[in-house]
């Protein structure tokens, strides 16, 4: 059953990855019309956390950032199907990297760097580092998808950009050997996800709220000496992006525990509170509780 959906399906993502981009925005205006006014898909999660959020923002506000959020959703999710398709000349266009000698640096620096990315504008085209000169190899940290076949495609897509992706399993295991073979690279993480297990959960606060948060980048960077950056991504226009590297620390060890993670943390939310509309609103950022 697998097999034969991403067989029947597989054909539509690949002409829609090939529409100019004019057209392919078009075909996301109509996703977004389907997805919000006909579906409403977690309509009811997405206005509880923008709620949450702005609890100072009145309702015809709320419903505005939320308008403009599944635009930008719409449009981040084609922009991953484009990926199948797009030259790499085309999405370093669209993607820019402003300061790329940061983490050259980094990496030349430390043993290795581990960049902290938000849910924030277009995280999934943040692959394009591997278009820039930075002499080492870039791993991307990803959940894997339980259809098989369309777990590979993605790795396929991530493959056309020249990223190797790694499930949260294979993260210490290929920075340990990583190290012992004296390779050194860049590991993007996405950072504020919900960590599972609350018990030994850093809590930070975020949003207004106090929220469990993962330590998986802060924790290994201390115990193998890698350099620490934020991947500050903004959204330039439609289809355009524009990322900065922010320097966290070169020397994680010389930070009180859950510090790093507690900056991170600033830094997203100082995005967020900008431009709202372009963080990921649909997932459950406050159902775990500390007590």
């Amino acid at each position: 059953m697998k097999k034969a959906v991403f067989y029947c399906s597989y054909p539509l993502l690949w002409l829609v990855s090939k529409l100019p981009f004019p057209i392919f925005y078009w075909v996301s205006d109509g996703c977004y019309l389907l997805v919000y006014y006909l579906i409403g898909y977690r309509k009811k999660v997405v206005r509880n956390n923008l709620q949450q959020s702005f609890p100072q923002k009145s309702l015809s506000e709320i419903k505005q950032i939320e308008k403009k959020f599944y635009k930008h959703m719409c449009d981040i999710f084609l922009e991953m199907i484009k990926t199948l398709s797009i030259s790499n000349k085309q999405l370093k266009k669209r993607f820019v990297y402003e300061n790329i000698e940061e983490l050259v640096k980094f990496e030349k620096e430390c043993n290795g760097a581990i960049v902290m990315c938000g849910h924030y504008a277009s995280y999934e085209w943040a692959t394009a580092i591997n278009f820039y000169d930075t002499h080492n190899k870039a791993y991307a940290i990803y959940k894997k998808i339980k259809n098989n076949y369309f777990d590979k495609l993605i790795k396929d897509i991530r493959a056309n950009l020249g990223t190797t992706l790694i499930t949260s399993k294979e993260v210490i295991p290929t920075m340990m050997r990583n190290k012992v073979n004296h390779q050194k690279a860049s590991y993007y993480m996405i950072s504020d996800q919900s960590p599972r297990n609350t018990k030994n959960a850093c809590w930070v606060d975020f949003m207004g709220k106090e929220t469990a948060a993962f330590t998986g980048s802060e924790s290994m960077a201390k115990k193998l000496g890698f350099g620490i950056l934020y991947l500050q991504i903004r959204k330039v226009k439609r289809g355009y992006y524009s990322a900065k590297l922010i320097p966290l620390t070169a020397t994680p060890k010389d930070y009180e525990d859950f510090k790093i993670t507690e900056k991170f943390f600033q830094l997203l939310e100082a995005q967020i509170r900008e431009q709202p509309e372009y963080y990921l609103w649909t997932h459950k950022r406050w159902k775990h509780k500390r007590f």
